[in-house]
């Protein structure tokens, strides 16, 4: 998990770049940006949040339960370990 002083750079497909400082998740970040993601809960349980990663390396603070193909992860239970790309459905 990153440090306070971590800060990566999301790329996402379609959309510009955001800055990753802070945030406890990636959808946190997300939203901040005001970028629309689909979801229904923060820990990992439904799925809805449902993202490609495209590059780059994420980390779970909760482990997720909802079932997520092998290039795919829920944003609102992770945080970036790198600098990541992501294609977000809107």
């Amino acid at each position: 998990m990153p440090t306070d002083t971590s800060s990566f750079v999301i790329k996402i497909v379609d959309h510009e770049d955001n800055q990753f400082t802070h945030q406890k998740t990636i959808l946190e970040c997300l939203e901040q940006h005001k970028i629309n993601v689909h979801y229904h809960c923060r820990e990992g349980f439904c799925g809805a949040c449902r993202t490609k990663l495209l590059n780059g390396q994420i980390d779970y603070v909760t482990d997720p339960l909802a079932y997520i193909d092998d290039d795919e992860f829920l944003p609102c239970c992770s945080v970036p370990l790198s600098n990541i790309e992501i294609k977000v459905e809107y």
